[in-house]
């Protein structure tokens, strides 16, 4: 039984691992964590050479984390109703 709340919070921290958590698509979660690492080097760059720039992907970020998160609680749920939970 996967706990739905528990995927969106690990997917909103950071990305891939409510996927991970989920166990059902393993290669997306890697390929997620992986581009998590790039984006946080890429943010970190941009904070120090353009505010603006910085401002705008943190928002990118953001939006794609809370999309991540909806997607890991709905994995979550289809898992547990496809166990008969």
């Amino acid at each position: 039984m996967k706990i739905p709340w528990l995927a969106a919070l690990l997917n909103f921290i950071f990305m891939g691992a409510g996927t991970f958590y989920n166990g059902r698509r393993v290669p997306l979660g890697a390929a997620l964590t992986v581009g998590a690492l790039l984006l946080t080097y890429v943010e970190m760059s941009l904070q120090t050479l353009n505010q603006t720039l910085w401002a705008v992907m943190f928002g990118a970020v953001f939006l794609n984390n809370t999309f991540l998160a909806i997607d890991g609680f709905q994995e979550a749920k289809s898992i547990n109703d496809k166990s008969g939970r």
